[in-house]
């Protein structure tokens, strides 16, 4: 039996495919991506895309469906989202090329790109305001390291990360993509699927560190990586792994990654994943931005100032001298507002250089990208200028990295246009006057009878007959045409010598000149060698460009923090907070504190938010706030404010409260809040377990630790001694600032034996059954926990709210007379009391019978006098 034939077409696509395994390829034809197979099922189930079939192969029909090229992004992105890879084919030469080898020759095709979560970079698959991170683990000798870059910016860090630390910092950077060794995949997956971070196993020589090194020290031109500053072999490892992996992705076309940044874990607040979770930082617990700390914050112009915004925010500073340096130029701009405003209105007008910067390394930028960096260097310039010699040091330090661009400006400002097209194939960027070789040519594509008419009149000029023409044909093309009696006087020499003779009519001769050839052939040819001599002046810019790259991506950071210190100074002054006193001591001091996204969503009603003073200072001695109260008063708004105070403080803004003393908190623990993981089976209870586990083995005596219901999962005396037993770790072994909310009031006996622990309680009234929400904490103990009250505000039905009274009054006996006689209470409770009806209601009183026989309208002054006194004697013989 013979083989079954296989296209050449298709036997290219199969080879393309095989060696770019786990990907869906697009495999370009003509104005369409094409998919076959497999990935055809796929990617249409996907895109909700049609489903075709094209010819058979191995004698079953080819499943095939396409996207538009112009529409490819995308559909990249849906597929990105939904967590697939896409392997790019393009065509690499034209289809008149391959005709040329034959008429059933294929046109050469190959991957040019492997797009995957962590190496986007065109606008429309990116979210401007946020960076787009790739991360690589690696371990060397059980040390473990974490590097992460942002193609779309070349900004690259690293960092010392031992697994257990993982969680945490991938909670913190929120990476898209995290590469890990085959030999680790199964330590790393469970973290991952827990961030929803795409994981990819890579062979384990990309992490091999000899292998990285020399990696790094041939990207970078660079003979020893102690230029950068000290990496561990681990570090070098997951640097190495990146850079190989994006060799990979990018076919050999690597991004413009910046100079390594080694980053150390104690320079930062550390802030695990749950308490991110529980503080809403940059995502609600519904799922959105909507509702988070940085939405109700942020107020950056620049898309390179909200990027930086989000990074302070997942991980301020423990660097005293830095976090004063950031609230003295918050502090300078908010004393000078008009100033701020000002620089404000520049930098809206300054569009993001960092990721312009990244699509021309990569050959995805355009004109476009080019004009956005001379804006923004234009506005540099001008923000440089408006800054006084006597601003803060952050200030002037950005300034200087404004400056020294004139030269690459000009350049640009005389070489484009101001409004270019996207793409640098479409013509049309390069300004007029730049460049005589490409002036010349428009004219000619844009004036060619115009400059025909010219040469006609130099014609004339030069022999003398007025009646000589240039005409056109589709035979001759241009030619010169003159009556046969003055073609005589062309024919002999010396004009014979320059005008050719072509061809003679019955009226008419005509002739050509060199000139006149050459010119035909740079009219017909102008415009595509206007095209080409763009695209020339294109790679020139772009060189001229990636040259300054270092100052340019120095200048995008500066104007990130100017954006960020306009935006803190606007939003203190927008919403009146103050600055804080940072330092070392152990002080935390908090006066009107107020939390800012609940007062935010307040103040959307017209409603105010009630301030609260919290002080946890007790000089060496641990302290800790344990906060009684019923639900609904405020208790978790109150533990959830001062976290977000001391974290805003130590991000370098100012912070919503009336006075704020801050001791530097070394680490951020929240347990606020726990809901069943079914996917790992665990229940509440297991969950919030795990949480406060991590903290009492985590941490130092820096910390600032809140926790709410410790406890409350389990039976009421297992929990209130877990609950007991946590809070005196907090204060023996811990010994740090904490808030802690109960419900146990027997826990208010720990204040009474333990240095540094206080009682605070949130207040309420109790009015006629119903309780009133104040909202406001003072020192001491709560009474009571009024659960049934709030049980009755939720709107149960009043039967149970009515038997659940029976039964607390029941019980709270029993509690006073002892253990024995509790259980007797709680046994004579008739068993189907909640069944019975409610009670009827009693007769109406003769006050309500003579008050419903009263009509004011109809009364008199007098009439109503008398009927006022005499109910009030109605109400006397009331029993």
């Amino acid at each position: 039996m013979t083989e079954p034939t296989v296209t050449p077409m298709m036997a290219q696509y199969l080879a393309i495919r095989e060696a770019n395994p786990g990907a869906l390829l697009f495999y370009r034809m003509g104005d369409f991506y094409e998919m076959f197979f497999e990935d055809a099922v796929a990617a249409s189930a996907a895109l909700d895309i049609a489903l075709t079939k094209r010819g058979k192969h191995l004698d079953q029909d080819i499943p095939m469906c396409g996207v538009p090229v112009f529409a490819a992004e995308g559909y990249l992105l849906t597929l990105i989202r939904k967590g697939f890879r896409v392997a790019i084919a393009e065509q690499m030469e034209d289809p008149a090329e391959a005709k040329k080898r034959g008429s059933k020759s294929v046109v050469k095709r190959d991957v040019v790109r492997l797009v995957t979560p962590g190496t986007l970079t065109e606008d429309s698959l990116l979210e401007a305001r946020r960076n787009n991170f790739l991360a690589a683990w690696g371990e060397v000798r059980d040390e473990g390291a974490l590097a992460w870059v942002d193609i779309s910016t070349g900004e690259i860090r690293v960092m010392p990360c031992p697994l257990v630390r993982l969680g945490a910092e991938l909670a913190r950077l929120a990476p898209r993509e995290l590469l890990v060794g085959e030999m680790r995949e199964a330590d790393c997956r469970p973290v991952t699927e827990d961030m929803r971070v795409a994981l990819t196993v890579v062979p384990r020589a990309g992490f091999d560190s000899q292998g990285a090194e020399k990696r790094l020290l041939d990207l970078y031109g660079i003979g020893s990586l102690d230029a950068f500053g000290g990496f561990s072999r681990a570090e070098v490892s997951a640097l190495g792994a990146i850079v190989d992996y994006l060799d990979l992705t990018q076919r050999g076309k690597l991004p413009l990654l910046r100079r390594p940044v080694r980053e150390e874990a104690g320079a930062l607040m550390q802030i695990d994943a749950a308490t991110r979770r529980n503080l809403e930082l940059t995502q609600a617990l519904s799922g959105g931005r909507e509702g988070s700390l940085l939405s109700v914050i942020d107020r950056t112009v620049t898309a390179g100032g909200a990027r930086l915004l989000e990074r302070r925010i997942s991980a301020p500073s423990r660097d005293l001298a830095q976090i004063r340096a950031r609230h003295d130029a918050v502090r300078f701009l908010l004393e000078q507002s008009r100033f701020c405003e000002d620089l404000r209105a520049d930098l809206k007008r300054a569009p993001d250089m960092d990721r312009a910067l990244g699509r021309l390394a990569l050959d995805r930028g355009g004109p476009r990208d080019m004009v956005s960096i001379r804006a923004a260097l234009t506005q540099a310039g001008h923000i440089a200028g408006r800054l006084p010699p006597d601003a803060p040091a952050l200030l002037t330090e950005a300034a200087r990295a404004l400056t020294g661009h004139e030269d690459l400006v000009a350049l640009l400002d005389a070489a484009l246009v101001a409004e270019p097209p996207l793409l640098a194939r479409d013509g049309g960027f390069i300004a007029a006057g730049y460049d005589a070789e490409l002036d010349r040519t428009r004219q000619l594509r844009d004036e060619g009878r115009g400059v025909i008419a010219g040469m006609q009149a130099q014609y004339i000029g030069d022999t003398g007959i007025s009646s000589l023409k240039i005409k056109h044909n589709n035979v001759l093309g241009y030619f010169i045409e003159t009556t046969a009696t003055h073609a005589e006087r062309m024919l002999a020499p010396p004009l014979s010598e320059r005008f050719i003779h072509r061809q003679t009519t019955a009226n008419q001769v005509r002739f050509t000149t060199l000139e006149l050839s050459e010119l035909e052939t740079r009219i017909l040819n102008a415009g595509a060698h206007a095209l080409e001599i763009e695209k020339r002046l294109y790679d020139s810019l772009k060189s001229a460009i990636l040259a300054h790259a270092g100052p340019i991506g120095e200048a995008a950071r500066a104007l990130a923090e100017i954006d960020l210190a306009t935006a803190f100074a606007d939003l203190a002054a927008g919403e009146d907070w103050v600055e804080p006193l940072i330092d070392e001591s152990r002080a935390f001091e908090v006066e009107g504190g107020r939390h800012p996204v609940v007062e935010a969503s307040l103040k959307r009603r017209g409603e105010s938010f009630i301030a609260n003073d919290c002080g946890l200072t007790s000089g060496t001695t641990p302290a800790i706030w344990l906060l009684t109260g019923p639900n609904m008063a405020g208790k978790s708004t109150f533990l959830r404010q001062n976290a977000l105070i001391a974290l805003l403080a130590q991000a370098g803004s100012f912070v919503p409260a009336r006075r704020a003393h801050i001791g530097l908190v070394s680490q951020l623990f929240s347990r606020v809040g726990a809901a069943d993981d079914l996917a790992r089976g665990r229940s509440t209870f297991m969950v919030e377990m795990v949480e406060t586990a991590a903290i009492l083995n985590q941490a130092d005596d820096r910390a600032l630790v809140i926790l709410d219901e410790i406890g409350r999962g389990t039976a009421t005396y297992d929990g209130l001694s877990i609950a007991w037993a946590v809070l005196e770790h907090l204060h023996g072994a811990n010994r740090c600032r904490a808030l802690f909310a109960t419900h146990y009031h027997e826990m208010t006996a720990l204040a009474r034996k333990l240095d540094g622990v206080e009682n605070a309680t949130v207040s309420v009234k109790e009015w006629e059954g119903e309780v009133i929400f104040l909202h406001e904490v003072r020192k001491g103990a709560a009474d009571r926990s009024y659960g049934v009250q709030v049980a009755q505000l939720a709107g149960l039905p009043a039967s149970v709210v009515s038997r659940a009274r029976i039964v607390l009054d029941a019980l709270e006996t029993g509690d006073r007379e002892g253990g024995s006689k509790k259980q007797m209470v709680i046994d004579d409770l008739p068993l189907f009391s909640v069944a019975k009806p409610a009670t009827a209601p009693a007769a109406p009183s003769k006050v309500e019978e003579r008050l419903r026989t009263l009509h004011p309208d109809e009364m008199t002054p007098k009439q109503a006098m008398e009927a006022l006194y005499e109910l009030r004697g109605l109400l006397k013989e009331a029993p």
